[in-house]
């Protein structure tokens, strides 16, 4: 294994005396797309060193794309694989010609949910952030000879027009060399000069072979179906913690939602994910309740199209116009920021992976 020979504990390291290149062990490195419908995206490979590595799409929200540890793919990837960005497609189910899966796809920034047209205006499915490129601020590169071991690639989003409303995302994705974990912290701020609608959703999408029949599925909290009419899966009676075995109900549009109340720990944070115990792998998801009182749990287990997605969430994905008649949605102030922080952890050692499911087991 990779981890123990970047140990970063004190004491010489393994590979002390041994590189002059820091790219040996780990760090970011930069590229276009030149084939096929992502042509011309920019994109940023991170290397932790430790056996996790994920693709950042730059030109896509600063969305993560591909995701492996070691051999594994983690991430899910749909038909359409990474397009570039379509700004303005933004009505209807627009967003499901570009939505190519991946570790990460955030939704947003104003409006979360299926299409809808009212008096503030009309809005596609899951908003326009994931079609914007970034405009990079810095790539910190890692220095270990210097005993820096952390990275970090930071860039921002506007999601803008003329009379408003004007959103800015600014996320920094950081990493460390030796350790198997994603960082992400998102900054939302308001540039215009009159209230702005908000709402935030992290589409974390995972596949094959991660999730795969009988990999468990890991949260907490009060849940309810999504569509209560139309249950097959989110029932008491049925095993939902539980990959299955593609469904045939589930061949084309087939799916089923989980509304969640996640709970969170003595320190506010809620800690969900996934362990398939065969190839002995667990994919730790943790973030703020106070930030992301949500919790969504997509399952569609199509042929092929095989997928879990674990979602937190400022809002259910009812929409802007449900939330506002629930007096659930967010206003952001003329220069006001709100602050998100996501954190994503691979565990591959069996005490590890004991730890985090016996608290989880406590706290339920």
């Amino acid at each position: 294994m990779a981890a123990p020979m970047l140990n970063t504990s004190a004491g010489k390291q393994q590979w002390q005396d041994k590189i002059v290149n820091a790219a040996q062990l780990g760090g970011i490195e930069t590229s276009v797309i030149d084939n096929g419908p992502g042509r011309g995206t920019r994109i940023a490979w991170i290397n932790t060193g430790t056996g996790l590595r994920y693709k950042v799409v730059i030109d896509r929200g600063m969305d993560i794309a591909d995701a492996f540890f070691n051999q594994h793919s983690i991430a899910w990837l749909s038909h359409t694989g990474i397009t570039s960005p379509q700004p303005y497609s933004n009505t209807g189910l627009d967003w499901l010609r570009t939505f190519g899966g991946g570790l990460i796809t955030t939704c947003g920034l104003s409006h979360v949910g299926g299409p809808e047209t009212d008096e503030h205006g009309q809005r596609g499915l899951h908003g326009q952030i994931s079609n914007i490129a970034a405009q990079i601020e810095s790539i910190v590169q890692p220095d270990p000879l210097a005993g820096k071991m952390e990275m970090s690639i930071t860039g921002t989003m506007k999601q803008t027009q003329l009379f408003g409303p004007c959103l800015e995302l600014r996320r920094t994705i950081s990493a460390t060399i030796g350790k198997a974990t994603i960082s992400i912290h998102d900054e939302v701020i308001n540039r215009g000069n009159t209230p702005a609608p908000h709402m935030l959703l992290y589409h974390c999408n995972f596949g094959w072979p991660l999730v795969d029949e009988g990999t468990d599925i890991i949260w907490q909290g009060q849940w309810q179906p999504r569509d209560k009419d139309h249950v097959q899966i989110f029932s008491n009676k049925n095993d939902f913690r539980k990959c299955p075995a593609p469904l045939d109900s589930h061949l084309g549009n087939g799916e089923e939602v989980a509304f969640i109340d996640p709970v969170m720990d003595a320190a506010g944070w809620c800690v969900c994910g996934l362990h398939n115990a065969k190839i002995g792998i667990a994919l730790v998801i943790r973030f703020q309740k106070i930030q992301l009182p949500k919790l969504i749990n997509w399952q569609h287990w199509g042929k092929n199209d095989y997928v879990v997605g674990i979602e937190p969430a400022s809002n259910f994905p009812i929409g802007q116009a449900k939330a506002r008649e629930q007096k659930e949605l967010i206003f952001l102030q003329p220069g006001e920021t709100r602050t998100y922080d996501l954190e994503m952890e691979v565990l591959d050692n069996k005490e590890n992976i004991d730890i985090f499911l016996n608290d989880l087991t406590k706290a339920n």
